[in-house]
């Protein structure tokens, strides 16, 4: 049986399909959450970005890298390893991330303050852990950026206890342009490829931090950005940064 034709090129066109789509639906929402985190750093907070399995690429493009802003830290069920009393092998468990006791935990390492802001990237916005930290968030009066899948989230169950999913918990909710099930292309074997939700999260997070920049730069404030370590001067540059907010921004492992 001959199948239809599937290369790189179907994969670049739905990459860019997906693309597009965030471009041209979701500027209004990031510069919404782009206004939210900036009112947030002038009162001395910074930003909290949350994400599990590969949601938490999108948190490594907010906090700790080159051209990124210096106050935000990325939080990840691992803390509760390298800042908590929890071991190694009890965070190696894939369906950790439906567990909802662990948001509270996850808190208590980290020091947040009450005007930090948070965001929370999930594609299903559905998992335990997901939600019941953004209900904490919110109980504890922080504002909440929500990075989803739209298609996806309202097509599912809540694994939370109280039935709700991200989106609805959110201050601003940017959807991720993604399918239902991330990956786009169907198969004619079975199955599915071509995830998108990694691109467009990076993409997501490059209009938002520049957005943010832009904001900053209108206000005449101070922009606070990393520079890559890689280069002369860059580790000088960032750690009289990162000096100001002390142990607030946590570092990124290697």
């Amino acid at each position: 049986m001959s199948h239809p034709r599937i290369n790189q090129k179907t994969a670049v066109q739905l990459l860019q399909d997906a693309f597009n789509k965030v471009v041209e639906t979701q500027q209004d929402n990031i510069s919404e959450a782009a206004k939210l985190i900036v009112q947030q750093l002038g009162k001395n907070g910074i930003i909290q970005v949350f994400g599990t399995g590969h949601s938490r690429s999108f948190a490594m493009e907010i906090a700790g890298r080159a051209g990124g802003l210096v106050p935000a830290s990325k939080l990840s069920i691992s803390d509760l390893v390298f800042f908590g009393d929890t071991e190694p092998m009890d965070v190696l468990d894939p369906m950790l991330e439906r567990d909802d006791s662990l948001a509270e935990r996850l808190l208590a390492v980290h020091h947040i303050d009450p005007a930090d802001i948070f965001i929370i990237c999930s594609n299903s916005g559905g998992n335990g852990s997901t939600v019941e930290l953004a209900r904490l968030v919110k109980e504890r009066g922080h504002k909440l950026i929500a990075v989803t899948s739209m298609d996806h989230t309202t097509k599912i169950d809540s694994r939370h206890p109280s039935g709700q999913k991200l989106y609805q918990l959110a201050d601003v909710v940017i959807d991720n342009g993604g399918v239902f099930g991330d990956a786009a292309l169907q198969l004619p074997t079975g199955g599915n490829t071509t995830a998108t939700s990694s691109l467009t999260g990076t993409l997501i997070a490059q209009m938002l931090v520049t957005e943010i920049c832009g904001l900053l730069l209108e206000a005449e404030q101070p922009v606070p950005i990393l520079i890559s370590a890689n280069i002369p001067g860059g580790d000088a540059h960032n750690d009289a940064l990162r000096d100001r907010y002390g142990d607030r921004v946590k570092t990124s492992a290697p």
